[in-house]
């Protein structure tokens, strides 16, 4: 029967308690860096809201705020169980070009997320399509994906990498954009007359600017019809604010001048056709088909 010396049992001992104290304070350290990472975010969220700063930068600065805190808190969890840091560095390195080799996808949309910060072509707040089609106002420019929040208030994530390597269309970016729509008339008007009160009707309301002045250009002639294609300028913000109200009131202005609207004429058609076993059981225009004999 083995017995445990004195010494073995006491070095026994005093490494369980060691280790058990390197545990509790580990444990510590990891709740209070996790804890003390996430009130970092926070904080910064707020405070960086109140200063002159990109909005696009704010939520990227709060998040390397984060996630720089945890890691240096597992490296000093790591260091209370005796591992030294240069190794641990080296075999995360490692494990990292392994990794990323693994998750090619996952680096390809932080890539893409970078360029964009560099690029800037977009920003936060600003109405964009992108990655074939998704329009919407940006919420959030990150690492990883994009957040847009639509017209009708839907939530949508894109990866950077299907934004970054699509066309992308930002309506917010200019200071102001032409606002354009058909007005289809009768071509028995007086097309003078049409073409004055769709510009004054135009000149005429909220939002749209006096330079460059509205116009309106004859666009397309049709049988019955003239098309003009009504022009003014807004300032981007306020595209749809003048787009809706403008279309309703250069109808209600062409209705209150007597303007007509296009109608399509239809006139009766007379044709020579060759005589036929069809066309001779059909009575000619202008004639009486003979009443048929009674028995």
């Amino acid at each position: 029967m083995t017995h445990v010396t004195p010494d073995l049992w006491t070095s026994l001992q005093l490494l369980v308690v060691d280790g058990g104290i390197k545990l509790v304070v580990g444990c510590i350290i990891l709740v209070a860096g996790w804890t003390l990472a996430t009130w970092a975010k926070r904080g910064l969220e707020s405070g960086l809201a109140r200063l002159p700063i990109d909005p696009t930068l704010k939520p990227l600065i709060a998040s390397l705020a984060r996630y720089g805190i945890l890691i240096l808190t597992l490296l000093l969890v790591v260091q209370q169980f005796g591992v030294q840091t240069t190794s641990l560095i080296a075999v995360l390195g490692a494990a990292g070009l392994a990794i990323g080799l693994a998750l090619q996808g996952t680096l390809s949309n932080v890539a893409s997320g970078v360029m964009l910060l560099v690029l800037r072509p977009y920003r936060v707040g600003q109405f964009v399509e992108i990655a074939g089609g998704k329009q919407g106002t940006v919420r959030e420019i990150g690492l990883f994906t994009n957040l847009l929040v639509t017209r009708d208030g839907v939530y949508v994530s894109i990866p950077n990498s299907e934004i970054f390597g699509a066309t992308i269309i930002n309506f917010s970016r200019e200071r102001m954009r032409r606002v354009t729509f058909l007005v289809p008339v009768d071509r028995a008007n007086d097309l003078a007359k049409a073409q004055t009160v769709i510009v004054e009707t135009l000149a005429g309301l909220d939002g749209v600017m006096s330079e460059p002045a509205p116009t309106a250009i004859v666009s397309e002639i049709l049988e019955y019809t003239v098309v003009f294609k009504a022009r003014c300028h807004a300032r981007s913000q306020d595209y749809w604010k003048v787009l809706w109200p403008a279309q309703m009131a250069v109808v209600t202005a062409l209705n209150e001048a007597n303007v007509l609207l296009p109608v399509t004429r239809q006139a009766p058609v007379v044709r020579n056709e060759p005589q036929s076993a069809v066309t001779r059981a059909q009575p000619v225009h202008g004639e009486q088909t003979p009443p048929m004999a009674s028995s």
